[in-house]
């Protein structure tokens, strides 16, 4: 296709398996990445491709993800005679989708090849018996599970209530007074007809499994029309075994397509008097990180090699000095990757690390005391509830795409091996296996909760664990019809992930950035040996918003008291209580009654900014509730 599609973007939202509206009105899918690093315009595609070049070095979240690379997309460069000329002609993939498209003005249907471009026309009865050609568009149906799998809507099995139709007739497509599904019919050439009501009707079955309309009412005999494992993405002829109900879905559907992110902020090499801390940044940089790592893998990693790639940059430098930056890069690398398997561990890196000072090229943290946060949060001192504050000029955080879900975020049916496998049609040995990622810098505040008096909460708020054991049952309704997130629910996690929203609320109206600029990154656990409660709001963009300045200028001493004491009256009443927190009290509301006092005008941010998809809040164990204002956090502490 001709139109351009940012690279952050094939991440997230328009990575491998995401629908994507182009210039023209054309809906697109992207295609797998088995060819993402081949030249179409050469007989040997690997001609003049060097993929180091889109390496991205990030050891925890590689160890975290089972890959040995994890590589940006490659951006499109022209020929250009005198030049090196490396890595140019790089393409990233798309195919149209879905295939069906329909004349708005004769309705005739007809199936076009999904690598069809630019504008199609009707060859039907506007051109037979009216002598033009008008556009034909696509269709805005399709059809999904929850395997992942997609494909066009199956209109001949549909109108024909028939799972191995034989009619070839042509289809037409009218559209009748009305907004609902039921106006819109679709007949045949041979006189059946159907309209689309029920399509896109599911529900949980007897063994949490989802049964849909489209499955169980397509075929008059009552047979199932089951999923065929279609997967578009990666051509004709990708499909795999699947038998689970098919569901009618819009191409607009906010729940078409759920990108599996796993990101990390980086954690600088730690430095020494015989390795400093300038050398060991200088090695650990992105472009000379990936290269050393490469140097690495081939055996050929020594000094004399460095030098002569670098010898300006390290000519000040003993050998001794690059060989301890080296083991220390090296060393730093295989201490992380021991505890990278175990979630809290690998937040437990970062957690440690924002709570110290650090002043290195890719992390800049200055911590600041509690004390010297001196106008009080409700009536009490500032050092009561937080114990530090550490303000972040700048972080780096690495996010990689692993796979995706349809139809639920985080479904738990697919594996994380089963969803690595979508993104490519033929699979990698292990030794050359990779994934795709990308690098984006921001700033951020990290605030860090005063163990001792959570702890105090907790012993105490009997109440504040039955709110949270309330949601822990709606979790594990979800848990049981396939739904993954957060493992366990408590007290302490709803506290921390609701102030954590309630203060991106807050700040979107104070610093300037808008509400989706900014994300939330939680630090929660009550396990003994790795205790944490702390929160990081941070923004990283991959254009000016990542480095405005203005979230640490509202973290320093001054500033962020007024901005938490006005987030917390805030939450104190709800622009739609008394329902709001009525609903907590009733048993919960919003996403499968996954939150109980919260809503889109008190707790709720835009989903890209949340870590659990906006579930799992509770403003009444923050702020406490009318009749019992003492299990709040900071109101009963």
């Amino acid at each position: 296709m001709s139109d351009y599609v940012r690279r952050a973007q094939l991440i997230t939202p328009s990575g491998v398996g995401a629908i994507t509206v182009i210039k023209g009105g054309t809906s697109v899918i992207c295609a797998g990445i088995d060819h993402w690093f081949e030249r179409s315009d050469s007989v040997d595609p690997k001609e003049g491709v060097d993929a180091t070049e889109f390496e991205v070095d990030e050891p925890r979240l590689r160890k975290l993800l089972s890959v040995e690379r994890l590589y940006t997309p490659p951006d499109y460069r022209p020929y250009q005679a005198g030049s090196e000329n490396r890595n140019v002609g790089l393409k990233v993939h798309f195919l149209r989708f879905p295939r069906w498209h329909v004349c708005n003005d004769c309705g005739e249907m007809v199936e076009v090849s999904m690598a069809a471009k630019g504008t199609q026309y009707c060859a039907g009865r506007c051109r037979q018996e009216r002598g033009r050609a008008r556009r034909i568009f696509q269709v805005r149906f399709a059809a999904m599970c929850e395997g992942g799998h997609l494909q066009d809507f199956p209109w001949r099995e549909w109108v024909h209530r028939d799972v191995s139709p034989t009619c070839e007739g042509k289809l037409r497509m009218t559209g009748g007074a009305g907004a609902s599904l039921a106006a819109i019919t679709v007949e045949c050439a041979c006189g059946r007809k159907r309209n689309l009501s029920d399509t896109m009707d599911a529900e949980t079955g007897e063994e949490g499994q989802t049964v849909t309309a489209l499955t169980r009412k397509l075929d008059a005999s009552g047979a199932l029309y089951l999923c065929t494992g279609q997967r578009p993405w990666l051509g004709a002829g990708a499909a795999e075994n699947c038998k689970r109900h098919l569901q009618g879905t819009l191409l607009n559907a906010s729940n078409l397509y759920f990108a599996s992110i796993a990101s990390a902020i980086y954690l600088p090499p730690a430095a020494s008097e015989t390795a400093p801390a300038e050398l060991v940044d200088f090695l650990s940089s992105p472009v000379r990180a990936t290269a050393i790592t490469t140097l690495r893998s081939f055996d050929a990693l020594n000094v004399q090699t460095l030098r002569k790639k670098w010898d300006k940059e390290l000519a000040r430098y003993s050998d001794e000095q690059i060989n301890a930056a080296l083991s220390s890069d090296d060393g730093s690398e295989q201490a992380k990757a021991e505890d990278t398997d175990d979630p809290v561990m690998f937040r437990r890196e970062e957690f440690e690390v924002l709570s110290a000072p650090q002043d290195r090229e890719q992390l800049r943290v200055k911590v600041v005391p509690a004390s010297e946060y001196t106008e009080p949060l409700l009536g009490q001192p500032f050092s009561r509830f937080f114990s530090s504050v550490s303000l972040i000029d700048r972080l780096r955080e690495t996010r990689a795409l692993y796979g995706f879900t349809r139809v639920k975020p985080g479904n738990n049916t697919l594996s994380r091996q089963q969803q690595k496998a979508q993104l490519r049609r033929r699979p990698l040995p292990p030794s050359e296996e990779w994934l795709p990622a990308y690098t984006v810098f921001g700033e951020g505040i990290f605030l860090s909760l005063n163990e001792e008096l959570l702890q105090k909460w907790e012993r105490k708020e009997d109440a504040a664990h039955r709110r949270a054991n309330r949601l822990g049952k709606a979790y594990g309704a979800l848990a049981e019809r396939g739904w993954g997130g957060q493992t366990q629910l408590s007290a302490r996690f709803l506290l921390v992930h609701t102030f954590a929203h309630l203060l991106m609320n807050r700040l979107t109206f104070e610093c300037g950035y808008s509400s989706a600029s900014l994300k939330e990154r939680l630090y929660v656990s009550s396990n003994e040996t790795a205790r944490m409660a702390g929160l990081l709001i941070y923004t990283a963009a991959g254009d000016a918003d990542g480095t405005m300045g203005g979230l640490v200028r509202m973290g320093k001493p001054g500033r962020l008291e007024a901005v938490i004491r006005r987030a917390l009256e805030g939450a104190d009443w709800c622009s739609a209580d008394p329902v709001c927190m009525e609903m907590g009290e009733a048993g919960g509301q919003g996403p499968d009654s996954c939150n109980l006092a919260a809503c889109h005008a008190c707790g709720l941010v835009p989903e890209t900014a949340c870590e659990q998809f906006n579930r799992f809040l509770d403003r009444g164990l923050v702020v406490g509730v009318p009749s019992q204002r003492d299990i709040g956090f900071f109101w009963g502490t």
